[in-house]
């Protein structure tokens, strides 16, 4: 469920896997902050990236080679509508398969502003699905 870059290829807005202490495979993230340092006489020229939790929100550090293999997450977004909203659980029709999907995880800039037969993006990234936008 992803794809192999160089860290030094990566720019704001890009997404990765940064590691975390349950995940083995990493946690999918925005990154927020980049910053690279010139080689110096010992070494390569280094990396600093800052990340930002696509589900949890969470800021992460990273710090490597800009040649470092890094790994980006295959983010698949898909158009739904809403059909029920129970509680904090939204169900989402697919626009293009018809199947349902109950989806847990909101957007902070869409909580709360969610109604019956709206249309909505939500994006499938490492088997947990998010209501990321409203569509018109």
């Amino acid at each position: 469920m992803s794809k192999p870059s160089d860290l030094g290829s990566l720019k704001i807005g890009s997404y990765i896997l940064l590691p975390h202490s349950d995940q083995p495979s990493g946690e999918p993230c925005r990154i927020v902050e980049y910053d690279t340092s010139k080689p110096g006489k010992h070494g390569a020229a280094k990396a600093r990236i800052v990340g930002e939790g696509i589900f949890d929100g969470q800021k992460r550090p990273h710090v490597g080679p800009v040649s470092m293999q890094i790994h980006v997450p295959m983010i698949n977004k898909k158009i739904g509508q809403i059909i029920s909203i129970n509680g904090d659980t939204v169900q989402v029709m697919d626009s293009e398969s018809f199947e349902t999907v109950d989806i847990s995880l909101i957007d902070d800039e869409v909580k709360g502003k969610l109604e019956n037969g709206q249309n909505v993006e939500y994006w499938v990234v490492m088997d947990r699905t998010k209501i990321m936008r409203i569509k018109n």
